[in-house]
């Protein structure tokens, strides 16, 4: 728990996939539950692995209620007056109103929990991530294993038939373990099908705003 003095505060939980982040921002509600604090938590509605819009569920199988939001305009509009902690799970899938949002939560006092991935299967800074790190008075970013050597894991591999998936797929795509490994720099791989796609990756990141790498 942040220990300043301000009544409000946002706290991010970032990391690659299968490192805890979902079970860490558990762990933190239920700390609150139990100091009888006034709850609310929400998740993406793009996040529907487990079968359940409903819940947060982390990786080994914990999980809370959750309110499934589509835009961060359902999260403002869904706050209680009475609300003392905001949970939001997922926060990579939500649109960069988010960091607006969390500013003007933790502005009413109200503790700001948020947990996402920091980075795509590509090793680029995922949606609204980096801005909700930057305004953070708290950041927590955790580190899987990587299944190839060990060493902690910092990039999602994303896997199509069990092989590398090309950096021309699209950004968000909703998987577990079955299209996912936790894997280091140096194991992370991102193999271009031919020159002339790797050229389209290379234009669609200069009109991103991102610049060749």
């Amino acid at each position: 728990m942040y220990q300043g003095t301000q009544k409000g505060w946002i706290e991010v939980i970032s990391g690659v996939m299968f490192s805890g982040k979902s079970e860490e921002l558990l762990r933190r509600v239920r700390r609150a539950l139990i100091a009888n604090r006034r709850v609310q938590v929400f998740k993406s509605r793009l996040d529907d692995r487990y079968g359940s819009l409903a819940n947060v569920i982390s990786h080994d199988g914990q999980q809370t209620d959750a309110l499934p939001v589509s835009t961060s305009i359902h999260i403002a509009e869904a706050v209680l007056p009475n609300t003392q902690v905001v949970a939001i799970d997922e926060a990579q899938f939500l649109d960069m109103g988010i960091v607006r949002v969390a500013n003007s939560l933790a502005s009413r006092g109200i503790r700001v929990i948020i947990a996402g991935t920091d980075m795509d299967f590509r090793g680029d800074p995922f949606g609204p991530m980096p801005f909700l790190l930057a305004i953070a008075d708290k950041v927590d970013k955790l580190h899987a294993i990587c299944v190839r050597c060990g060493d902690p894991a910092t990039r999602n591999q994303r896997l199509i038939d069990g092989k590398p998936a090309p950096a021309e797929g699209p950004t968000i795509q909703v998987g577990g373990a079955e299209s996912y490994e936790a894997r280091c720099r140096k194991c992370h791989e991102i193999p271009p099908r031919d020159r002339s796609q790797l050229e389209m990756v290379m234009e669609r990141r200069a009109s991103e705003g991102a610049g060749p790498e």
